[in-house]
């Protein structure tokens, strides 16, 4: 005779069995494709507190320990396969993408950080968060970890893993990631999927958001979320702190110091006043001399120019710039800037150790080498150019004679220009 199974109901002898359906108070299991119902929600929230309340957790503490024991899992099973491939002869693949597992920052990550932070890796300042940021590249990183100042810094500081191929540079680099303290980015359109009109963009300022796959190839972008030392910021906020009880504690001061203070402020405001008086006055004159002795007269005429503090009272005066000074000033750096590229040009035309324009350039020889010839021969035969003839006509080497005609049609026309200028 059959026993029956233990905890279910008996079956009739005799007749079908039963459907077993869910416990009382429970809600129907989810099928594949079907969304949860608030009954089954609130079930699973009430079932994921117990669960949390048993292993003395908070909800969030327990949702964030089964993602790692998943991630666990996952790695295990990973592994496995890879170690089945690689007994089996198959070539193993290094998996694309690995989710980082972010913790606290090791001591070596903060060494790796602080070295690449003093290197010079031309980083370019983006939005990330609304936040001004420093990003890089990762070639960069990777090729200041095989400089000899990285094998410097090794041997001051042990906590700098070695680099000995690309393999380990990698795996030293991705040390930030794993401490977060510099993470992938990828750049964005912040106005993106918005109804307004398309803002202007600053040039070279990114707005990027973070990646999820943390790679290392060489074009990737990430960017500093270590910000390094900060005792210079504690020291100023210290000094910042310390001047606003210095003013509150004013009263308390010694007579000495506050007449100090009072005659420090009183030269202070003097100056002011100075100043005032003297912008004032020199647009007054100016006034007075654009009339008198057009087109003026400006004392301190850089008083208000974006120049340093000592040029803004250099020169003592200067007249008044008119639409002529302007063109002639611009002219002049047009004339400067031909000047520049001619000698470019000549640079390049005749290199160094080049024979033909040496030639072509040196005197003619001394008249007084030549035999003497009687006056009647020198009337039958006139030469008005003899010291003009080796310039023009003179050999030059080998693709050179067409860049000297070029320079000899500049140089006459820009003196026709300065010609007709004059």
């Amino acid at each position: 005779m059959a026993t029956p199974p233990q905890g279910g109901p008996v079956p009739p002898q005799g007749g079908p069995v039963p459907p077993q359906g869910p416990p009382q108070g429970m809600p129907p299991p989810l099928r594949p494709g079907q969304q949860p119902t608030p009954e089954q929600i609130a079930f699973m929230q009430r079932q994921l507190a117990a669960e949390a309340e048993k292993h003395g957790m908070t909800v969030p503490q327990y949702v964030e320990q089964l993602k790692m024991q998943a991630m666990r899992q996952q790695q295990m099973r990973m592994a496995q396969q890879a170690q089945q491939a690689q007994q089996q002869g198959q070539p193993q693949q290094a998996p694309q993408g690995q989710p980082v597992q972010p913790g606290p920052p090791q001591p070596h990550a903060i060494a790796i950080a602080n070295f690449l932070r003093g290197q010079d890796l031309k980083p370019r300042t983006c939005i990330l968060n609304e936040k001004r940021k420093d990003m890089f590249k990762v070639k960069r990183a990777i090729r200041a970890l095989f400089s000899p100042a990285y094998e410097k810094a090794r041997a001051k500081n042990p906590l700098l893993p070695p680099v000995t191929d690309r393999a380990s540079a990698e795996n030293v680099f991705k040390q930030l990631p794993l401490s977060l303290l510099a993470l992938r980015v990828s750049k964005i359109d912040p106005h993106d999927g918005h109804s307004h009109g398309k803002k202007k963009r600053v040039k070279g300022l990114w707005t990027v958001k973070i990646e999820q796959q943390q790679n290392a190839d060489d074009e990737s972008h990430y960017v500093w979320l270590y910000e390094g030392s900060q005792w210079k910021t504690k020291l100023y906020a210290l000094g910042a702190l310390v001047a606003v009880f210095a003013v509150v504690l004013f009263p308390l001061w010694p007579l000495f110091m506050r007449q100090g203070v009072w005659y420090l402020s009183m030269g202070m405001l003097g100056l002011i006043g100075l100043f005032f008086a003297m912008a004032i006055f020199r647009l007054i004159l100016f006034c007075i001399t654009v009339f008198i002795t057009p087109p003026g007269l400006w004392l301190y005429p850089n008083l208000f120019e974006d120049v340093g503090f000592f040029d803004s009272f250099r020169p003592f005066w200067a007249w008044q710039e008119t639409e002529e000074d302007k063109r002639r000033v611009k002219e002049n750096k047009k004339a400067k800037k031909l000047a520049r590229k001619q000698a470019k040009s000549e640079k390049h035309a005749h290199p160094a150790g080049a024979p033909a324009p040496a030639a072509a350039f040196a005197p003619a020889p001394p008249a007084a080498a030549a035999p003497p010839q009687p006056a009647a021969t020198e009337e039958a035969t006139p030469e008005p150019q003899a010291a003009e003839q080796p310039v023009d006509e003179a050999p030059a080497a080998t693709g050179v004679a067409q860049a000297e005609t070029g320079e000899t049609r500049q140089r006459m026309h820009a003196s026709v220009e300065e010609a007709e200028e004059e």
